[in-house]
């Protein structure tokens, strides 16, 4: 380790950006491989140069991009200013918005909109766009304006933003207590065997890639995770299902059937980007691609979101639509699971 003999760093204010406690498992590991497994978006080059400029500590003590990272170590990212994702702007972005009073507002999410501002994606979020419509939205206990729970990136759906304090803090309450429904629809590779049944299985970060969720034996490594499915469509080699959720964990329906064989279609991160049912003939292999090239992300969408109002108590249900080209997709597996003898 070199220590820090730069008194022009320890004069400035410094501000964290990451930081990592090492597991016991871990193996040694170059830190800038190591966290190139863990920063979204960040390449080696950029993790040198950081490591360079005396960005990188571990245990307090700048490192070089070759120190080699082990169990115990507290590694943090630190620079001279704060993070982009801190320094919110507003953008007029188009919104959909489905529903809205003077408590809370019911988003329809297109694919490939960030929900909040994160490390790559520093702009042309929701909370962006957000911020440009309505004014003094309240923050969330991460600072984030009006958001109570989130979807992902290319994951279309239903999503209840909070217009003021009370509402923030009862909806907070309800996503805890588990009495929100969320229902999702999801494209999966493979025949279930089953017409329903219910995944209970903890989900925590992938110790080898922390871009990825995976599930653990026990909640020691992982948190409660309960999803709840059931078949709506069958087209032989995937399957239309419907997810309700009684938790609400990061990646937790692609996690949950993927752990049980049947991952997400074009679901990249976890392997649904290949054909992993059906025939070898060239027509299948350019008819599955030809889906891929119309649904370029995971077949994922929120359909259903119902909750009590935070101001009323009136219990609420809102549904949206399958957009285009989910709905482009099932119809072409709805198509050729009925002629693909013929």
């Amino acid at each position: 380790m070199e220590k820090d003999n730069s008194s022009e760093i320890f004069d400035q204010e410094l501000h964290e950006h990451f930081a990592f406690n090492i597991d016991v498992g871990q193996e040694p590991i170059r830190i800038d491989k190591f966290l190139m497994n863990r920063i979204e978006n960040a390449t080696r080059n950029k993790i040198q140069k950081a490591a360079k400029e005396g960005s990188i500590r571990v245990n307090d003590i700048i490192v070089k991009s070759s120190y080699k990272v082990k169990k115990g170590d507290k590694i943090r990212i630190l620079f001279t200013h704060p993070p982009y994702e801190n320094l919110l702007t507003p953008e007029n972005i188009d919104l959909d918005i489905k529903y809205e009073d003077d408590s809370i507002i019911i988003i329809n999410k297109k694919s490939g909109i960030v929900v909040h501002p994160g490390h790559g994606n520093y702009s042309g979020t929701l909370i962006n766009g957000l911020l440009y419509h309505f004014d003094n939205l309240p923050n969330n206990s991460s600072n984030r304006p009006g958001l109570v729970h989130r979807i992902d990136k290319d994951t279309s759906g239903l999503l209840v933003i909070a217009k003021t304090e009370k509402s923030m803090t009862n909806l907070a309450k309800q996503f805890f207590k588990k009495s929100v429904e969320r229902e999702y629809l999801a494209l999966v590779w493979g025949d279930l065997k089953n017409d329903e049944g219910e995944i209970n299985a903890p989900i925590g970060r992938n110790p080898k890639n922390r871009l990825q969720m995976i599930v653990y034996e026990d909640l020691e490594g992982g948190k409660e995770a309960i999803t709840n499915y059931k078949v709506i469509e069958r087209f032989g080699y995937v399957t239309l299902v419907s997810c309700k959720l009684k938790t609400g964990r990061t990646h937790q329906i692609r996690v949950h059937m993927k752990y049980i064989g049947h991952t997400l279609f074009n679901d990249e991160r976890y392997g649904g980007n290949k054909i992993l049912k059906g025939t070898v003939y060239s027509k299948y292999k350019q008819f599955v691609e030809n889906c891929f090239h119309m649904l370029p992300r995971q077949a994922l969408h929120a359909r259903t979101l119902g909750f009590s109002h935070p101001k009323t108590k009136e219990n609420i249900m809102f549904d949206s639509e399958i957009p285009d080209d989910m709905n482009s997709v099932i119809e072409k597996w709805r198509y050729y699971s009925k002629h693909k003898n013929l």
